[in-house]
């Protein structure tokens, strides 16, 4: 059974230098509004998905909070069931936490958000308005507009005329982009606020680069200023790196080891770290694109390119006292995100020199296609609860049938009548919901797998009729069966107000736009002063 823990123990942790992990299991409108400083976000309906990545090593110190200690407790359990062996509850949740008068803030990836505020301001990092950005473009001033974020938020929406170029990618291939431009050409660079566009910045200019500067603000910032953002951008290849790039990209990496001591290991020096990881956390990143980790990456490695492993600093590196290891296809991309991991703080990172390369010049082998595993306890749920196809789900008139992912993903599609009962509240409300444990219940989900786990909790609970649809509203809509969009069906209860979300770019209204990059720039002021 789980331990717990008092705010003052915990705070306590929190000060010292113990390896352990603070996981909030709240969902993201919660944790975003307030948490605990230190807690990474782990929602519980997403334990069973990310926690073997999150947490890695089943034996160091994990604490759990919640708001009141009720669904800690449950998140515990599970973790327990998943074999971690040494699980702590904070006592009261963060509201003890807040009653004791203990340092709360908001917003998520703070710790990614604070440090590109403090590289800006120690550094100087150049930034140019929405509005200077557009003057120069409707001047004809030659520009080249980098976006530093995913290919996929890249898409969504983007500066008119801008590329994409990943945050991990730039200094790999700026010599080749930056070749033949003119002293006054500018280079800028971009994301959707403020972090990763600083950070991008901050890298050209060590390199040497002096026409940089970061957007004020992104995608954002341009939105605020009233210029219209482009949909469905499409510059999304990189040029491979010439002989001339990758030598600057060698360079520049040779200087940030040298500079920020970052260390080198072999191939045997990292066969004796998956060695090791039966004794403390070790994280294991390949950080170059997806296709280049698809077509065969070193087993044992997770892919996070190295611009998200920056941004999601505290989504990577969970336990506190970790050790990280990097690696590419050399070691310039590799060096880079271990820089910037120093700089946040992490004392032990490792780069493996020579990266994917060395290790099959090496005679080992490299393992192709993403490393996509299903959730933990997954075979077993789809074997213990029946799976219903769209028609038979349809069929089921008398059937109650409830959503268990986020009221964002209710929101865009559900089947007619269904309820939303998230798994992170489902075990305390469900009573509520579906009152006799008689009823039929049919679970859905996205794409099945959700639905599976609620089912066995359903089942564990009492309810002696339970099914799932198999895969699905992804399913549901091949089948071309009506659908219902919208929140019907999320108040069903007094109070019934969802939390759930984090809305992001265009998504948010201009204020809350406004608020949250005057939260994001306020956080560098203590660096200011």
């Amino acid at each position: 059974m789980a331990g717990s823990i008092t705010p003052a123990d915990l705070k306590a942790l929190l000060d010292g230098d113990s390896s352990f992990a603070l996981l909030d299991v709240r969902e993201a409108g919660e944790y975003n509004s307030t948490h605990i400083p230190g807690a990474s976000w782990l929602p519980r309906r997403r334990i069973e998905f990310q926690m073997p990545d999150s947490v890695p090593f089943k034996g160091v110190l994990v604490v759990v909070c919640d708001d009141d200690g009720r669904r800690a407790v449950l998140a515990a359990a599970t973790l327990e069931g998943m074999g971690y062996t040494n699980v702590s509850v904070l006592q009261g949740g963060t509201n003890a936490w807040m009653n004791k008068e203990l340092p709360t803030e908001w917003g998520m990836n703070v710790p990614s958000k604070d440090f590109g505020e403090k590289v800006e301001i120690q550094n100087a990092v150049t930034e140019i308005s929405a509005d200077d950005l557009h003057d120069r473009l409707e001047s004809g001033k030659h520009t080249v507009i980098l976006d530093a974020r995913t290919p996929e938020e890249y898409q969504r929406f983007s500066i008119p005329g801008s590329r994409s170029l990943p945050g991990g990618e730039l200094a790999f291939r700026i010599t080749d982009i930056a070749e033949g431009l003119a002293p006054d050409d500018a280079i800028i660079v971009n994301c959707a606020g403020r972090t990763r566009s600083i950070i991008g910045a901050r890298a050209l200019q060590r390199m040497g680069f002096t026409n940089v500067s970061a957007l004020t603000n992104g995608t954002a910032g341009w939105m605020l200023a009233g210029y219209e953002l482009e949909r469905g951008a499409d510059q999304l290849t990189m040029p491979e790196p010439s002989q001339k790039g990758t030598a600057a990209a060698e360079a520049y990496a040779e200087m940030l080891a040298s500079e920020d001591g970052i260390q080198y290991i072999d191939t045997n020096g990292l066969k004796g770290l998956f060695k090791s990881q039966s004794e403390r956390t070790i994280y294991f990143i390949d950080v170059r694109t997806n296709p280049e980790y698809g077509q065969g990456h070193i087993p044992g490695f997770q892919w996070i390119p190295g611009g998200q492993a920056v941004q999601r600093f505290d989504d990577a590196a969970v336990v506190k006292g970790c050790t990280v290891i990097f690696c590419c296809d050399g070691k310039a991309r590799a060096t880079v995100a271990a820089s910037w991991y120093r700089q946040l703080g992490v004392k032990d990172v490792y780069v493996l020199d020579g990266g994917t390369t060395a290790w099959t010049a090496a005679n080992n082998a490299l393992e192709a296609g993403m490393t996509a595993r299903a959730p933990v306890g997954y075979a077993a749920a789809s074997a213990t609860v029946a799976a219903l196809s769209p028609q038979d789900v349809q069929s089921n008139g008398n059937a109650a049938v409830i959503f268990v992912d986020t009221s964002q993903d209710f929101s865009a599609v559900h089947v007619p009548g269904s309820r939303w009962a998230p798994r992170g509240w489902m075990d305390l409300r469900i009573g509520d919901l579906v009152p006799d444990k008689q009823t039929h219940i049919i679970v859905t989900c996205s794409d099945g797998q959700a639905s599976a786990l609620a089912g066995v909790t359903l089942k564990e609970l009492g309810y002696t009729n339970v099914s799932r649809m198999e895969y699905g509203m992804v399913e549901w809509r091949a089948a071309n069966l009506s659908v219902e969009q919208g929140l019907t069906g999320v108040r069903a209860l007094p109070g019934d107000i969802p939390a759930d979300v984090v809305l992001t770019g265009p998504e948010r209204n201009f204020a809350d736009t406004m608020t949250y990059l005057r939260w994001e720039t306020a956080l560098g002021e203590k660096y200011r002063a």
